[in-house]
């Protein structure tokens, strides 16, 4: 769902998906995006695992990392921000927000 969502808001600009954990930072190593949106929620991706080795990375720190989880969870929450996430917002933020999170 949120996928769709993603690309619609890209309007054409290329967006990437990964699929696991590796996969995640092989991408961003490659790529050099200045912004990855991250599902909390994920599991396939480890994200606070990924937000850590990202962060720990210096070619990859500098990348911003936006995570988007239920408001509910606030122990992910805290735990992203623990981890390095540069902000974390709840999934109707996140969707409202979309379309200014990927202007160019």
């Amino acid at each position: 769902m949120f996928s769709s969502r993603i690309r619609a808001a890209a309007a054409g600009r290329p967006v990437e998906f990964a699929r696991s954990a590796d996969d995640l930072l092989a991408r961003a190593r490659a790529l050099g995006p200045s912004l990855i949106l991250l599902d909390l929620n994920a599991a396939p991706l480890d994200p606070l695992g990924s937000i850590a080795r990202l962060k720990a990375d210096p070619a990859l720190a500098g990348i911003r990392i936006v995570g988007f989880v239920s408001h509910v969870q606030a122990d992910i929450i805290a735990a992203a921000r623990q981890a390095g996430i540069d902000e974390v917002m709840a999934r109707s933020a996140f969707t409202a927000r979309l379309p200014e999170l990927l202007a160019p």
